[in-house]
């Protein structure tokens, strides 16, 4: 179609490990072309330390996890990422059950709350970058029914805050300042720039 933007084909990265098992980490990642080569999902305790606050946990998470993969896989770069979601200093767990979810969406309908995507690049010489970008999401007030019709779809299980922002909840967000792939689960920007920097892509 004449004026049409050309398709971004995805690269396989023979020296990119990503370690995560999210399958939005892997479609946001193919949405810049970049298709990690190999999927290694890292096995940390993701429970906060005492008094922590949602912005170093989300750090800490994104270095832990990137450094628990990267001795199983010398030569290459490892990518890790963590996403959190903060209401002032409180972290929200993800949540893996209803009481959970409802409990999140309590506390977020109708305030603002701030979303921190840890990540992490770790580069074959052991060179280690980390960042961690904060998006700013205000949700409208939801009613009763709102939150029920979100419960009953599922789609909040096993997601920080108990929402996700490409779903069903876009409908719940008044406004949102900063990255919005931050918020579904990796700041592309951000990415591209620690994977240039550290020589994985040209450019």
């Amino acid at each position: 179609m004449a004026g049409s933007l050309p398709e971004v084909l995805p690269v396989l990265l023979d020296r990119l490990v990503l370690a995560s098992a999210s399958p939005r980490r892997l479609d946001l990642l193919a949405q810049v072309g970049v298709v990690p080569h190999v999927v290694d999902p890292a096995d940390v305790d993701e429970a906060p330390l005492k008094g922590e606050l949602p912005r170093p946990h989300a750090q800490r998470l994104a270095e832990e996890k990137a450094r628990a993969v990267a001795p199983r896989h010398e030569g290459a770069f490892v990518l890790a990422a963590d996403t959190v979601v903060g209401v002032g200093r409180r972290i929200l767990p993800k949540a893996e059950d209803e009481a959970t979810a409802r409990r999140c969406l309590d506390l977020l309908g109708g305030r603002r709350h701030r979303v921190y995507g840890g990540v992490c690049l770790i580069a074959p010489d052991g060179r280690a970058v980390t960042r961690v970008v904060e998006t700013a999401v205000v949700f409208a007030r939801l009613s009763a029914f709102q939150v029920e019709e979100y419960i009953a779809s599922g789609e909040w299980h096993g997601k920080a805050g108990g929402y996700a922002i490409q779903g069903l909840a876009a409908a719940y967000v008044r406004q949102i300042s900063g990255s919005y792939t931050n918020v579904v689960g990796l700041p592309l920007h951000e990415t591209d720039k620690l994977m240039r920097g550290l020589g994985l892509r040209r450019g």
